[in-house]
């Protein structure tokens, strides 16, 4: 049961905030202040509609149609029409979690109170928060500009009795859900339609979601990282203060100290202090300057998430019934970029994790197996695992081009300049979930590597990370369907158990920047 209460429309907005909201660990509410302030809202769009002046949206057309004037009967039927007719979306549907986010999401921005919209409406799209009748969202057809014009208007249909959501389980047409709960069909004010399906409300519940799924596999990079040092007889000299004072980039410094703390009082390390190895390859030597750079590009993205998240992003605004401003606030630019970057971030962690399990297999480092198998030949040992690393890697790679980097003009030409927010979101998800098996095949070779150096002994943390994957993943002494394996070591990167083993050391020893990269 959810302790917490969250005021929409008042209380200020974070990734952690919405998706405790989403996972119901924290009550969204309607606060009297805000309903007063979506109230005074209303009145304001009732008062132009009752005037004779001309104001966008309001009771005009939309897009290339913006200077038809629409009678006061017609601007009823106008906002049930602009739900159904930008209803045009395509392919599977997205997670029920990120269509929940977008009505979380959309329900703040609403609850600012410039948009016009009615408390009731607004208590309805509450409701389906509330009692997880999440409505069906398809994932493709917006361009991120003029809103996520196509899947906010799925994301409303049941608003009106149409379109389908998940419900107890199961996935209905809004008319059963109606039948089962005796809800009926709300009654849609001036300028609703428009406000409902005008914002970036898909783009930004993808970006809440990267923000979170992408610090998980930044955690686990860093210990799973630390642990292939270990089992490759790495140096620590790489992650000393004196190195990263001298190049200080945030990221780098953080993801230095997170190793750093890993590898306290191993004597693994202390074993080969005096080795005749040079230097280490750059797949671990330049672990906080590849993991930090990523590190950075998920700080920038946070940031401006939490931007947007608190913003109003419909058009037009209303500031009173004398003012509103017909401007861009829809537009999908600001998290398009910055999703993009976090995609190539997010890949490139795939890429350095690959070159490490490659590494764990060649038999050059001491004590290890070739194929980290004694009894090849009739067994592949880990080959294998590292062909679908390869394979997520290169797929990973082709989908680093960047969407906003296109743009197709739509509207007629009123809309000459779109984002493709929407596509730079949901390539991210790809990509992250593509590095989460990634690294899951890291973990499994790391944990089958570290058990080589046994009886030697790592720090605590990494002894105590080990010991939980040998739980759930046994040593692998000859060939069997790692397909299990990687499935179950992916399942300990879901669950985020290594970085909850991780957290208390963060907490002891933390870097500079802790706050920066582990609130969200």
């Amino acid at each position: 049961m959810a302790e917490h209460n969250f005021q929409y429309g008042v209380d200020h907005l974070t990734s952690s905030i919405a998706l405790q909201i989403a996972k119901g660990q924290t009550n969204g509410v309607l606060s009297e202040q805000s309903k007063e302030i979506v109230k005074r809202s209303t009145s304001y769009v009732e008062e132009i509609t009752n005037s004779e002046r001309t104001v966008y949206g309001i009771n005009t057309g939309f897009g290339p149609l913006c200077t038809t004037k629409i009678s006061a009967a017609d601007t009823k039927e106008l906002q049930y029409n602009i739900l159904k007719s930008h209803s045009v979306g395509v392919g599977n549907p997205i997670d029920e979690q990120i269509a929940k986010l977008m009505l979380i999401l959309k329900v703040h921005s609403l609850a600012k109170g410039f948009s016009g919209i009615q408390l009731s409406t607004l208590e309805r799209i509450v409701w389906h928060i509330d009692n997880n009748a999440i409505p069906v969202v398809p994932e493709k057809g917006s361009v991120g500009a003029s809103g996520d014009l196509a899947p906010l208007a799925h994301l409303f249909l049941p608003l009106i009795g149409l379109g389908e959501v998940y419900y107890q389980g199961k996935r209905m047409e809004t008319a059963e859900l109606f039948a089962t709960t005796g809800l009926t069909s709300i009654e849609l004010g001036p300028k609703e339609g428009l406000a409902l399906i005008n914002g970036t409300q898909f783009i930004a519940a993808h970006a809440v979601t990267v923000v979170d799924e992408l610090h998980n596999c930044l955690q686990h990079a860093d210990i799973i990282g630390a642990m292939m040092i270990e089992s490759l007889l790495g140096s620590a000299k790489p992650f000393r203060d004196e190195l990263h004072n001298i190049r200080p980039f945030k990221g780098n410094i953080h993801v230095a100290q997170n190793v750093k703390s890993l590898l306290k009082d191993s004597k693994i390390l202390d074993s080969h202090l005096n080795c005749s190895r040079v230097q280490d390859p750059y797949s671990l030597r330049c672990i906080p300057q590849v993991h930090g750079t990523s590190r950075n590009a998920w700080l920038h993205l946070k940031e401006l998430v939490e931007v947007e998240l608190n913003s109003v992003t419909d058009n037009p605004i209303v500031l009173s019934a004398e003012d509103t401003i017909s401007g861009g606030n829809f537009h999908g630019q600001p998290l398009a970029l910055p999703l993009d970057y976090a995609t190539l971030a997010a890949a490139e962690l795939g890429n350095i994790s690959d070159r490490r399990i490659y590494l764990s297999l060649e038999g050059k480092i001491e004590g290890l197996p070739t194929l980290l198998m004694n009894n090849t030949g009739i067994n592949s040992g880990f080959m294998l695992p590292q062909y679908t690393s390869a394979a997520l890697v290169s797929e990973n790679k082709s989908l680093c081009f960047p969407a906003s980097a296109d743009s197709v003009p739509t509207s007629l030409g009123q809309e000459d300049h779109v984002s493709m927010g929407s596509i730079s979101g949901r390539k991210a998800l790809q990509v992250i979930r593509n590095l989460e098996h990634i690294l899951a095949i890291e973990l499994l070779c790391a944990a089958q590597a570290f058990d080589f150096r046994r009886p030697l002994k790592s720090g605590a943390t990494l002894e105590a990370c080990h010991a939980f994957v040998r739980t759930r993943i046994d040593h692998a002494e000859q060939d069997r369907i790692f397909a299990d394996d990687i499935q179950k070591a992916h399942s300990i990167i879901q669950e985020r158990a290594l970085t909850n083993i991780f957290a208390p050391l963060q907490s002891e020893a933390p870097s500079p920047f802790k706050n920066l990269f582990e609130v969200y």
